[in-house]
C-alpha cells in the first residue's frame, strides 16, 4: 500500500514563506494498492496537483471517499482536471453514508454561482457505489469506517492489505463527544495495532480550551491515544491554518521528546505535503 499526502492543511490554504515544509494545501490522500486501484480521500485543494499528475501518467479510474463534506475537504473537486475529460471514470463511494449525501456534495460544489460549470457540463463518467456495510473492499484493500466526532459528523476510515493496517482519522476530538460521534475508547479500539495512524491533531492544550466545541484535538492527548494503541507511526495532521513551519517543527519535537521520555519506541512526524508512505 502507497500512501500520499496532498495536503494536510485545516480549514482553509495558505500560503508563504512560513508553510514551505508543511505546505498549505488542504486535505488530500492518494493510496495506490496492489490490485493496482487508486483511492482518493477527500478532495481538498490538494486534489488539483494529484489531477494533474494522474493526467500525465494517463491514470483514468479512480475510486474518492469523502470524510465529510466541511468546505476544506471539498473545495479542490471542481478542479480535478480529469472530471472534464471523457475517459475518465470517477467510483464516488457513497459508504457509510446514506441516500444521495455524496451526490449532493459532488453536484453543489460543481454549480453556479460557486463555479461556472454545470455538474450536468462534466465529460467524465461517475459512477455512486453503494453498499450497506461499514465494510468494504477496493480491490486488494479492505476499508471500514468509524463516525468522527466532529460538528456535522464525518467518517474516519481504516486500510488493510496484506496484513498492514493504515487509520485516518481527520476532524475528530477524541475529548469531546459531537452528535453522531463516540467516545474516545471507541476510537483507540479503531486504531489498534496501526502500522500508520494519521490523526487531526490541530490544538495545543492552550488552543483547545478556546475550541473545545470546534470538533478537533488537541496533539496531546492524540500522542497518547497512539501510544496506547500501539501504533508504530504516528502523523500529526489538519494543521492549524496559522501554524508556521517553525511552530509545527517544536510541537514535533515536543512529541519526540515526550516518547522517549516515556521510554517507548514511536516514531512521530508532522504530516507535510508530497509525504509518502509504504505499508
Amino acid at each position: 500500500m502507497y500512501i500520499k499526502c496532498w495536503g494536510s492543511r485545516g480549514s482553509i490554504p495558505v500560503s508563504g514563506l512560513d508553510y514551505t515544509k508543511y505546505g498549505g494545501d488542504t486535505t488530500c490522500l492518494e493510496i495506490r494498492t496492489r490490485s493496482d486501484d487508486i483511492i482518493i480521500v477527500d478532495a481538498g485543494t490538494g486534489v488539483r496537483r494529484l489531477g494533474n499528475k494522474l493526467v500525465k501518467e494517463n491514470r483514468n479510474t479512480y475510486h474518492f471517499l469523502f470524510t465529510h463534506a466541511h468546505w476544506d475537504h471539498v473545495m479542490g473537486l471542481p478542479y480535478f482536471k480529469p472530471l472534464f475529460m471523457k475517459k475518465a471514470k470517477l467510483y464516488m463511494h457513497r459508504c457509510p453514508y446514506n441516500r444521495k449525501y455524496v451526490e449532493t456534495i459532488v453536484s453543489q460544489v460543481i454549480a453556479p454561482p460557486h463555479f461556472p460549470v454545470k455538474f450536468s457540463e462534466l465529460q467524465a463518467e461517475i459512477l455512486y457505489e453503494d453498499t450497506t456495510q461499514n465494510q468494504f473492499d477496493i480491490g486488494s484493500v479492505s476499508i471500514s469506517s468509524i463516525k468522527l466526532s466532529h460538528p456535522n459528523g464525518g467518517s474516519g476510515f481504516k486500510f488493510v492489505e496484506d496484513g498492514k493496517v493504515f487509520v485516518f482519522l481527520t476532524d475528530n476530538d477524541i475529548c469531546f463527544v459531537h452528535p453522531n460521534g463516540l467516545k474516545r475508547e471507541e476510537y483507540l479500539d479503531f486504531s489498534k495495532g496501526a502500522d500508520l495512524l494519521i490523526h487531526d491533531a490541530e490544538y495545543t492544550p492552550q488552543e483547545y480550551e478556546r475550541f473545545t466545541e470546534w470538533g478537533h484535538s488537541k496533539y496531546t492527548e492524540v500522542l497518547d491515544l497512539a501510544l496506547e494503541a500501539g501504533a508504530k507511526k504516528f502523523g500529526l495532521f489538519h494543521l492549524n491554518q496559522e501554524r508556521t513551519d517553525r511552530e509545527m517543527d517544536e510541537i514535533v519535537e515536543e512529541c519526540r521528546q515526550s516518547v522517549a521520555v516515556r521510554g517507548k519506541n514511536l516514531d512521530c512526524f508532522g504530516v507535510g505535503y508530497d509525504m509518502t508512505f509504504i505499508l
